[in-house]
């Protein structure tokens, strides 16, 4: 996807150019989440020295660079990126009744539902509180649209949970709506903190969307693939829980008669205990090639919509990112 990229990118070589941004960042994360309420500070705490790879707070502190940030907010805002995440991990793993993230026990799991969802709420307040103090009116507005969207994804995908009928289209809606909106947004904020013109703007946003579903089917498609090792979640956990995913849509749509049926039922009925028996039929149909081929064009989509970014190391790791996001084990 770019012609000076590496041919094996990993996540330490996309975020290089910003690492000392990144520490900044960890440092108001720090400081934003304490709290007088001590519950609050022990799961914050848990949830975020979790670690992860800060992938969309990246995605701002790149595109930010590429472009020139103009006003020294991107370290705020890049923690604000990550505090609206992490609550709607927070509440994603009651909803989903997950029990394993990022190879630990999940929030729930060790501190009760009730506890993680009035947490979740504490990190979005906090948020919010955190983007008022930036002063821009079009950072609140990117930022409070992008949280309602991300909360309609939530909604639709627990329609969707269980219904056979669930077609790619729709798929592909909650993807956009639910994970990829938080990706755009913080695209789009680095360029608005640059002060760049509506066209780039939107160019960022779209790097950020496309790159967004690239990763989330790449998730899909490691559900299938991966292990609890390498990814930090039980494999089959989509299986179990009745979620329609790209790879079963397919088997449903593409595969033989016997095969489709045994997907609706699979959706319809949860668990894994058919797991490997689902498996071998969506590896034989073609589905995790299908699955696979949609992330590429997903990586690809987004690495176009910078080509008309100037050259610099940020670019280069945006462009990096781009072959990452489907080249990855985890």
């Amino acid at each position: 996807m770019s012609s000076t990229a590496t041919s094996s990118p990993n996540a330490a070589n996309v975020l290089e150019p910003i690492a000392e941004d990144m520490q900044q960042v960890n440092r108001v994360i720090r400081q934003r989440l304490a709290s007088e309420v001590m519950l609050i500070n022990q799961i914050s705490e848990y949830i975020i020295g979790a670690g992860g790879k800060r992938l969309r707070p990246a995605l701002l502190l790149l595109v930010a660079g590429a472009l020139g940030d103009k006003t020294g907010h991107r370290h705020e805002l890049a923690a604000v990126v990550e505090f609206i995440h992490t609550a709607t991990l927070l509440h994603d793993d009651v909803v989903d009744e997950s029990d394993l993230r990022r190879g630990r026990k999940t929030a729930n799991a060790l501190f009760g539902n009730a506890a993680s969802v009035l947490v979740g709420d504490f990190l979005y307040s906090r948020s919010f509180e955190m983007m008022v103090g930036v002063g821009k009116m079009r950072v609140m507005e990117i930022l409070s649209v992008a949280t309602n969207v991300i909360s309609e994804g939530e909604v639709l995908q627990l329609l969707n949970m269980h219904d056979p009928d669930v077609d790619e289209a729709r798929y592909m809606q909650v993807i956009r709506y639910k994970t990829a909106k938080l990706f755009e947004a913080a695209a789009q904020l680095g360029a608005v903190l640059s002060g760049s013109d509506a066209r780039t703007e939107a160019a960022a946003a779209e790097f950020g969307r496309r790159i967004g579903t690239a990763f989330q089917i790449m998730d899909d498609w490691l559900d299938y693939t991966g292990t609890a090792e390498s990814m930090g979640k039980n494999a089959g956990d989509d299986l179990r829980e009745g979620k329609p995913t790209l790879p079963l849509i397919y088997l449903m749509e593409h595969g033989s008669a016997e095969q489709a049926t045994l997907a609706r039922e699979a959706i319809e009925q949860g668990g894994t205990d058919k797991f490997d028996t689902i498996f071998e039929a969506i590896t034989t149909s073609g589905a995790l090639d299908h699955t696979l081929k949609c992330a590429r064009q997903e990586a690809q989509a987004a690495a176009n919509a910078i080509s008309s970014f100037p050259d610099s190391i940020f670019k280069e790791s945006l462009l990096e990112l781009c072959s990452y996001s489907t080249a990855r084990q985890s």
